[in-house]
């Protein structure tokens, strides 16, 4: 490869990076260890490198040390593994000092896998992104032996998004407590994308992004065969936000309206989806193992690809927007609760925590719905819980038969 080439490449992306705007995200990376960050197209895993090197250069790393090659640049056309020596070349001969690699969409090169093993064993400092389609994370793990660390990068959180919005320092006055309502209620219709807040037709874009994780990251990467039923699956399942759905159910769904398809199809389907991480799900904690695998509840990994799907469903809308904010926080203990006349949105095992989601609880009905649910928990739990209701903008704390329920708004929940 001619390393002119490749050196006004470095050279353009150290500009791109000198001038990008960058909002400083909560996700936190060791500065000795290689990762490849993975996650939902477009959810801003390159910008994270770039936020990468800029603490890098903050803290007096030069330039010429940051070797960052986008291998969609089109003066790379031709790149073959061959080419990946000549890359540490170039390196050299720009400073002998220590070197920090950074490598965007470089599964566009046939071979990369060896390369990044190699440079790993080498002792270099490597960071890695890529698209779902060819980096997904249980191939990386067999292609890259643990030699890095895997990092999935959601959509902004709240706290990133007022961040983005330059409103992470707004105070309590009733101009700015109007301001962050409207930011919020952007927020929590068309989602955390980075690149939505350019955008004046939200919707659009979120199109855009769902179209090419469909056709790119889920059908043409597994060869989906029966495209129309892919598509008509994942309709069904964003109807079904807040309810767990069987796979059993969502076949006779498809098979009703004349897709011949097995049970084993449709699981293969949901797990392509999560695999693109276009949506998670959560199990119940109360259910045997079999069970916990076949009837999970359903999430979209952000609430903008969710509203492309409903018509106003704000009560799903809430519940997704609290189910991707757990997670977030640690997915690992997140579960939902269904059984022993006990109904519960949300159980984290690490807390022992229910919380049930509800757009508003004035309705006298859906207060009984919600508060017998989490009381007739509290009683069988048999240790000390704690106990919560989400809504859109109510704020109370009720005491019922000696158990404490806190209710909090979805925004005061987003930010603490």
């Amino acid at each position: 490869m001619n390393h002119d080439i490749l050196k006004r490449v470095i050279s353009d992306q150290h500009e791109t990076i000198k001038s990008a705007y960058i909002v400083k995200r909560d996700i936190e990376l060791e500065r000795n260890a290689n990762y490849i960050l993975i996650g939902l197209r477009r959810a801003g895993k390159s910008t994270l490198l770039y936020q990468r090197v800029r603490e890098l250069i903050n803290a007096g790393v030069d330039w010429n040390q940051i070797i960052y090659i986008n291998f969609d640049d089109e003066r790379l056309v031709g790149f073959n593994s061959n080419d990946f020596d000549d890359i540490l070349e170039v390196a050299s001969e720009l400073t002998d000092k220590k070197h920090y690699y950074y490598f965007d969409e470089i599964q566009n090169i046939d071979g990369w896998e060896k390369f990044a093993v190699r440079m790993a064993n080498q002792g270099h400092k490597v960071d890695i992104t890529g698209s779902n389609a060819k980096m997904l994370s249980k191939e990386m793990y067999a292609a890259l032996g643990g030699r890095y660390i895997s990092k999935e990068v959601t959509p902004y959180s709240f706290k990133e998004y007022l961040r983005a919005k330059k409103y992470d320092q707004i105070s309590h006055s009733s101009k700015e407590t109007g301001i962050l309502k409207n930011v919020f209620e952007q927020y929590f219709v068309y989602g955390g994308f980075p690149a939505i807040l350019e955008f004046l037709n939200k919707r659009e874009y979120l199109s855009n992004v769902f179209g090419k994780t469909l056709y790119t990251d889920i059908i043409a990467h597994n060869k989906v065969r029966h495209e129309n039923g892919m598509k008509l699956l994942i309709k069904k399942i964003a109807e079904s936000v807040m309810q767990d759905i069987s796979h059993t159910k969502l076949q006779n769904i498809l098979t009703g309206i004349g897709y011949k398809i097995s049970k084993d199809i449709v699981i293969d389907y949901c797990q392509y989806c999560m695999d693109a991480y276009l949506l998670f799900s959560i199990k119940n904690y109360y259910a045997s193992f079999v069970d916990k695998n076949s009837n999970p509840k359903y999430y979209f990994s952000d609430n903008g690809l969710l509203s492309l799907f409903i018509d106003d469903r704000r009560s799903a809308l809430l519940e997704n927007l609290v189910a991707i904010e757990l997670t977030r926080r640690n997915k690992e203990y997140v579960y939902y609760l269904k059984g022993d006349k006990v109904d519960i949105d949300f159980y984290l095992s690490d807390s022992n925590t229910a919380i049930q989601v509800a757009y508003s609880i004035e309705d006298h009905n859906v207060f009984e719905r919600e508060t017998s649910n989490l009381i007739r928990f509290a009683k069988h739990s048999g240790s000390k819980c704690i106990l919560k209701i989400i809504t859109f903008e109510e704020e109370k704390k009720i005491n019922i038969d000696g158990f404490a329920i806190e209710v909090v708004p979805i925004s005061k929940f987003l930010l603490n």
